[in-house]
């Protein structure tokens, strides 16, 4: 069994872990989902962190190493930088239809993953985080979040 680190400090010495992050922040850029701005008076960052996990194949084997920014949504503060936390999730009923559905109809189903899920949910408010550790900005500065983020309040 591959041990997952617990800190950035942990990780960042391990290449397979370096890689990981690396995908994670270059993920994170092609979708936008922050622009580095110095800190507004009246903002209150919220901090992130990093969370690793080994995926591993249905037989057990590796699959790959997976780095996941996490914002901190608990700082986060009602009516400041959220209003609301709608999360639309299927129903179970639903799931189960659907599949004796495609059973009658004698469809195909298909499973994927989805790298990034909430990227491509727009925020509305204003959230300003920290910079995680491995990403270099100048002293005031922080990510102002365009997009949602594991952890957030926005983030189902």
């Amino acid at each position: 069994m591959i041990p997952e680190p617990s800190t950035y400090q942990e990780a960042s010495g391990i290449t397979e872990w370096q890689i990981a992050m690396k995908e994670e922040l270059e993920a994170l850029a092609r979708t936008g989902t922050w622009n580095i701005v110095p800190l507004p008076d009246h903002a209150v960052p919220i901090t992130c962190k990093w969370v690793y996990k080994v995926k591993t194949k249905s037989d057990g084997s590796l699959e790959r190493y997976k780095a996941r920014l996490v914002a901190r949504g608990f700082q986060q503060t009602h009516g400041l930088d959220y209003c609301e936390t709608l999360a639309p999730v299927a129903n179970m009923t639903t799931v189960r239809t659907m599949i004796v559905i495609t059973a009658i109809h004698n469809w195909t189903i298909h499973q994927m993953n989805v790298k990034n899920t909430f990227l491509h949910g727009d925020l509305h408010e204003e959230v300003y985080m920290h910079p995680p550790p491995g990403v270099e900005a100048s002293f005031g500065h922080v990510c102002r979040l365009r997009r949602a983020l594991y952890g957030l309040k926005q983030a189902p």
